[in-house]
């Protein structure tokens, strides 16, 4: 629960931070004469995504994950007695 309270959270962030920074560039976009604001959201969305795979039931770490792993660090440490 506590990963997913923490995607979560991420997610309400990336998602006002961006509102942010794309309210910026379009009232500064005739100074500049660029649209930026794709360059974060870009970067900061892949690791968004990335965290959010990290969380669901199909990602690479789910939840099965977890305990297969502790049950390997259990056999190699009873192996190694």
């Amino acid at each position: 629960m506590e990963n997913l309270k923490a995607f979560y959270i991420h997610l309400t962030v990336f998602t006002l931070v961006n509102i942010m920074l794309i309210a910026i560039n379009i009232l500064t976009y005739e100074q500049s004469g660029h649209w930026w604001f794709f360059y974060p959201l870009l970067g900061w969305g892949i690791g968004l995504v990335s965290h959010g795979l990290s969380v669901s039931s199909f990602g690479l770490f789910g939840p099965d994950w977890e305990e297969k792993k502790i049950q390997e660090y259990m056999e190699k440490e009873n192996r190694n007695e």
